[in-house]
């Protein structure tokens, strides 16, 4: 056996640990185009219908699938970026016409975003970012394989 990479990945997505599964799933749904593949009363699968490479799952964090010692919700501490065409209007969309709590005003950052941060449920942050060109200082720490736009 090596010790390399595994083998080809078929997916990845983030699972979230939550207390209310069907509160989550109405934010996700309701708030960032997500749409529901699988539904249980303790698990929930989504996924863009525009992008269906980008999926995201919601747990009940009690069930026994979790192991002993690690069920808890999130509490905080997890922040997930969507990156968009407009984060203006996505401004306007979630704060000015949704009401969601904004956590981090609209603004832009000299290392190459424009961005705003919204509470979700247990305390799950989400940042809607567009990228930007960075100022020449940031731009010097992208690699070749990452260039700032």
């Amino acid at each position: 056996m090596t010790n390399g990479p595994m083998t080809r990945l078929d997916g990845f997505y983030p699972v979230l640990a939550t207390r209310d599964v069907a509160t989550a799933r109405d934010f996700y749904t309701r708030h960032l185009g997500f749409e529901v593949t699988f539904e249980t009363d303790w698990y929930v699968s989504l996924r863009r219908p525009d992008a269906p490479q980008y999926e995201l799952a919601l747990l009940d964090h009690l069930h026994p699938t979790v192991p002993e010692g690690h069920r808890t919700a999130l509490g905080g501490g997890l922040l997930l970026n969507f990156e968009v065409e407009d984060v203006d209007a996505e401004h306007r969309r979630l704060v000015t016409g949704a009401g969601l709590r904004e956590v981090l005003p609209l603004r832009t950052e000299e290392f190459g975003q424009r961005h705003f941060i919204v509470s979700a449920p247990d305390g799950v942050l989400i940042d809607v970012i567009t990228v930007t060109a960075p100022t020449e200082e940031y731009a010097a720490h992208y690699t070749g394989t990452a260039q700032a736009q």
